[in-house]
């Protein structure tokens, strides 16, 4: 196999567990629950990368173990972490609606 194609198998592996986590899989659930169309799936993996964030911002101070901390958006591992989440939304949310689409129609 190419590398490259190997590298992208990588990244989505990596991607996948970062979302298979309980907060990850209830966000997945959500979203692929307010997933109407196959069309909408990049907007709602996005929003629910944007949630995941959030929540993991808010789980300290809802916890009261800590303080709000805000994203370090100007590090560039935290962006390879967005990609990583936004890859694992997106395999994590269609698998989900696909099996939603198939209980629904049978």
């Amino acid at each position: 196999m190419p590398e490259f194609v190997q590298d992208v198998l990588t990244f989505a592996r990596e991607g996948f567990a970062e979302v298979n986590a309980v907060q990850g899989l209830v966000i997945a659930v959500i979203a692929a629950l307010a997933l109407s169309n196959w069309s909408r799936l990049f907007v709602v993996a996005l929003t629910a990368v944007l949630a995941h964030i959030g929540l993991d911002a808010l789980v300290p101070v809802l916890a009261e173990i800590g303080s709000f901390r805000i994203p370090e958006v100007l590090e560039p591992w935290f962006w390879r972490y967005v990609g990583l989440l936004f890859v694992g939304y997106l395999i994590a949310v269609g698998i989900l609606f696909a099996v939603k689409r198939v209980v629904i129609k049978g």
